[in-house]
C-alpha cells in the first residue's frame, strides 16, 4: 500500500442492481484508528457499501483496496483481518454464549489455548461471564449486541465494519457499546460504522454522509458544521404548528421541526430572517426569532434535503 496509514481506499465505487444504482461513483479514504461514520437515511447505500468493502458483493465499477488487499480479488485473504457486525443478530440462537464463541474461534483458525484465553478475556470485557451457558436466543438486546461484538473481534481484526449495530437496543446499551468501540479504536483498530442516529454520528472522528448512493459530505463533525450552508433559527411562539403551516412552501426554508413548544427552522440564507418574520406577521402569528447553534441534523438536512422529523 502506498500509504500504510490508509486502511480503506475506494475510487469510483459503483454498484447497480438492474436499473437501480445503489452506490454511485463513491470515493472514500479511511485512515488507521479512525472511527469513520456512514450517516444516511434508509436506502442511501450504507449497507451496500460495507458489503462491497468486505468483498461480499461484486462492484459494478470502481476500485477497492482494504488493508493492502485488492477487493474483490483478495476478499478471502482479507477475511482474516477484518471483523463484520451486521444489523441483524447473526449468531446461533440455539447455541449458548460460550458455544457461539467457541464455534467462531474454530472458524477463525484459533488454536484451543489461544481461543480459551481470548474467549475468557472477552466474556469479562463485555460483561457476559454470567451468561456464558445461556442460550443466545434468550439474551436481552444489549447482551446480544455485546456477544455479536465479542464474536466480531475474537480474532483481533485490524478493521471492524459495523452496519447499524445499535438499531435494536436501548440508549444505555448504546452508550456502553460506544465506550467499547472507543476502547478498540484506542488500541489501534480502525472502525467504520453506519448509523442513522445523529448522536452516534457526533461521536465519530470523521463522517461520510450518503444520499441516494452518493457521498454528499465528508469530514469531521466540526468541519461539517463549519461548512453548513444553511442557517438555523428558533421560532418561539404560542402556536408552533400554525407557524409551521404558515412557512410551508417558503423558498427560503430548507426544513422545519417542532421541538417542544418551539419551531426549529433551517433557512438557506442568513438574511432570510426578515422574510420569515414578515411571513409570520402576515399569518397573524406573534413570534420571536433567534439564531441557534447548528447541529449535525442541520448538516444532514442541508446536504441531503431530507425533511427533519415533524415532531420530537
Amino acid at each position: 500500500m502506498p500509504n500504510s496509514d490508509v486502511v480503506i481506499q475506494a475510487s469510483g465505487l459503483t454498484k447497480r442492481f438492474g436499473q437501480l444504482t445503489a452506490v454511485d461513483d463513491l470515493n472514500l479514504c479511511v485512515r488507521r484508528a479512525e472511527v469513520f461514520g456512514f450517516l444516511g437515511p434508509n436506502g442511501s447505500g450504507k449497507s451496500t457499501t460495507i458489503r462491497l468493502l468486505c468483498g461480499l458483493l461484486l462492484p459494478s465499477a470502481g476500485e477497492i483496496e482494504v488493508l493492502g488487499y485488492q477487493i474483490p480479488r483478495d476478499a478471502e485473504a482479507l477475511k482474516r483481518r477484518i471483523g463484520y457486525m451486521t444489523q441483524k443478530f447473526s449468531l446461533y440462537e440455539d447455541l449458548s454464549v460460550l458455544e457461539n464463541l467457541d464455534f467462531l474461534a474454530t472458524v477463525q483458525g484459533l488454536d484451543k489455548a489461544t481461543a480459551r484465553q481470548r474467549i475468557a478475556e472477552l466474556l469479562e470485557r463485555y460483561w457476559l461471564g454470567d451468561q456464558r451457558q445461556q442460550m443466545a436466543g434468550t439474551l436481552s438486546g444489549g447482551q446480544r449486541q455485546r456477544l455479536a461484538l465479542a464474536g466480531a473481534v475474537l480474532h483481533k481484526p485490524d478493521l471492524l465494519l459495523l452496519d447499524e449495530p445499535t438499531s435494536a437496543v436501548d440508549p444505555q446499551s448504546r452508550r456502553e457499546f460506544w465506550a467499547s468501540l472507543f476502547e478498540l479504536a484506542d488500541a489501534g483498530t480502525t472502525l467504520l460504522v453506519s448509523t442513522h442516529y445523529m448522536d452516534e454520528a457526533e461521536r465519530c472522528t470523521r463522517l461520510g454522509i450518503l444520499d441516494d448512493g452518493r457521498l454528499v459530505a465528508d469530514g469531521s463533525p466540526r468541519e461539517l458544521l463549519d461548512a453548513l450552508p444553511g442557517h438555523p433559527l428558533l421560532v418561539e411562539c404560542a402556536q408552533p404548528r400554525q407557524a409551521q403551516q404558515a412557512l410551508q412552501g417558503c423558498s427560503e426554508v430548507l426544513a422545519m421541526a417542532q421541538i417542544g413548544v418551539a419551531l426549529r427552522v433551517l433557512v438557506a440564507r442568513e438574511d432570510a430572517r426578515e422574510h420569515i418574520e414578515q411571513r409570520l406577521r402576515d399569518a397573524h402569528i406573534d413570534a420571536t426569532l433567534s439564531s441557534t447553534q447548528a447541529n449535525l441534523e442541520d448538516v444532514f438536512v442541508s446536504v441531503t434535503r431530507q425533511p427533519l422529523q415533524a415532531q420530537r
